[in-house]
């Protein structure tokens, strides 16, 4: 079974920058074959990766929902709805990405949820790592079968809005039933000393810091140059904090 890195926190604090910055430190150490799904409504993980999105999941079981008889002659809705989503699977050679896009419209989609449910969990088990970029209420991670998640990495901006989102999150977890293993919080865009306020809502959250990201310049004239962050060199300082990160997620998970 893959080992499951799951990652989630508000909008805007920089949580998939980081999960590219994942995505960069597995490629560059040889951890393949990697899945990343991007379960975040507003998806993005794509354009920070360089990669043209063109469909998603939620593509197919829309489309699926608005013509459930369009399934051609002869052939099993559930082939047909996984032969769809084998080519909204967009392969790289370091990783394969998985955009989940849309959110349901109206109607009953218990009976494609479930179809799609169960091929995302089998076709998981092709892969080293399973890394899931999450929305806050990380609802693709609580429909999974197993709940399970290795190392959840929690990320804030260093302001209080973006901890409180975070306690929120940890405080979902055991309504959500998920098979949680390690719990660390990332901070992203840190100063070089945090706060005590910062540092006294940390306690009360009770998530141990892991990592600190530093504001690195790299990551602006990256994305206004519209470049994949994959290409970012060895020593920029968001790459070498999310090294030290992934070193001690190795350590965590084995």
């Amino acid at each position: 079974m893959s080992k499951v890195i799951a990652l989630a926190g508000k909008g805007g604090v920089g949580k998939t920058t980081v999960a590219a910055l994942i995505l960069r430190h597995l490629a560059e150490s040889g951890e393949s074959p990697v899945l990343a799904v991007d379960a975040d409504p507003n998806s993005n993980l794509g354009e920070t990766l360089g990669i043209d999105v063109d469909k998603s999941v939620g593509d197919v079981r829309e489309g699926f929902m608005k013509n459930p008889q369009g399934v051609p002659s002869g052939m099993d809705k559930i082939v047909y709805l996984e032969m769809l989503m084998h080519q909204v699977l967009i392969e790289q050679q370091a990783f394969d990405l998985l955009v989940m896009g849309r959110q349901e419209g109206q109607g009953c989609y218990c009976m494609v949820n479930n179809i799609l449910n169960r091929f995302t969990e089998e076709l998981e088990k092709n892969y080293k790592y399973l890394m899931v970029d999450n929305e806050a209420g990380m609802e693709h991670l609580s429909r999974r079968t197993s709940g399970k998640v290795d190392m959840l990495l929690l990320v804030t901006d260093y302001a209080l809005r973006g901890l409180r989102a975070v306690k929120r999150i940890n405080d979902m977890l055991e309504e959500l039933k998920l098979n949680v293993g390690q719990v660390g919080l990332i901070v992203n865009r840190a100063p070089k000393e945090l706060g005590k306020a910062f540092l006294d809502e940390c306690e009360n959250i009770g998530v141990p810091i892991i990592c600190t990201i530093p504001d690195d310049g790299a990551l602006l004239e990256f994305d206004m140059e519209q470049r994949s962050l994959m290409e970012l060199p060895a020593d920029s300082a968001a790459v070498m904090a999310v090294d030290g990160l992934m070193n001690k997620v190795a350590e965590y998970i084995g």
